[in-house]
Parts: C-alpha cells; sequence; structure tokens
C-alpha cells in the first residue's frame, strides 16, 4: 500500500542563483519561450514555516512543462528558507522532487515516522506544500503538493 497516497512525480525543483538568466537557458535549450518570473510565498496567505518557525521567506520562479513532469527554478529572496540554506551550503542544483497527495498530514506523519522530518511549509491560494528532508534516505528533499482546486 501506498503511504503516500501518489505514485507520480510532478515537478522536479532546482535552486539557483538568476532565475532570469537560468530560465533563458532553459528556454533555449528546450525550443521554449522563456516563462514569465513569479514571486512564491511572498504574501501573508502562504503563512510560511521554516523549521517550525514563521518566516518571511521568498522567491522568484519560473516553471517549465515538460510533458507530465514541471521543472522549477526558484532564486532564493530575502529571509531564511530552505531554498537559501540550499544555494549556501551546496550552491546551484537539484533542491526537491515533487508529488502531489490528497492525504498531506498523513503524509508528513508517515514521512516522519520514517526520520525525514518536514522543514519548511506553507501555502498559496490553491493548495499547500511541505518539504521534507529525505537526503539522507532519498537523496534530495521531498515536496509534498496539496492542490484545494
Amino acid at each position: 500500500m501506498n503511504k503516500l497516497d501518489t505514485n507520480e512525480v510532478i515537478q522536479i525543483g532546482l535552486i539557483v542563483k538568476d532565475v532570469q538568466k537560468t530560465s533563458r537557458h532553459y528556454a533555449e535549450v528546450f525550443g521554449f519561450p522563456a516563462p514569465e518570473i513569479v514571486s512564491i510565498a511572498d504574501d501573508a496567505f502562504a503563512k510560511t514555516e521554516y523549521h517550525d518557525r514563521p518566516s518571511t521567506a521568498r522567491g522568484k520562479a519560473a516553471f517549465f512543462k515538460l510533458g507530465s513532469v514541471e521543472i522549477e527554478l526558484i532564486e532564493p529572496v530575502g529571509a531564511p528558507s530552505t531554498w537559501e540554506e540550499f544555494l549556501r551550503t551546496h550552491g546551484e542544483g537539484l533542491h526537491h522532487i515533487a508529488i502531489k497527495t490528497e492525504k498531506m498530514k498523513e503524509a508528513q506523519e508517515f514521512l516522519a515516522s520514517k526520520k525525514m522530518e518536514t522543514v519548511q511549509q506553507g501555502g498559496w491560494d490553491g493548495g499547500q506544500y511541505a518539504y521534507v528532508e529525505c537526503t539522507d534516505k532519498l537523496g534530495t528533499i521531498l515536496e509534498l503538493l496539496h492542490f484545494d482546486k
């Protein structure tokens, strides 16, 4: 039985120093127009928590849809976050693999029982996210995504 309520990877997230520049390179390589750069986690609704504390962490992001998987490029901005910590300690690169779940709390509890703790979570108008530190066991952070609509 699948404890995470999914078997579908929907997103690969990369941390970058300059989302504008990197998105232009992706657009050039894949032959797509460069996507709009959007702000993430930058409003009161986000209610971002980083290591169980309220955070004003923000980011700039670009999204590329490649078949059933989306590539998310994230440039950290401002307050400490999993994105800023990753860039500071690892440099640019693979930050997370994201899966969609209908049972966010249950998925987080299951992963916590396996000693994989949520390091950042929040929401947007239409859903919630949680980054779970799974690097020791899975080689990367796992992002849980729940869509309300």
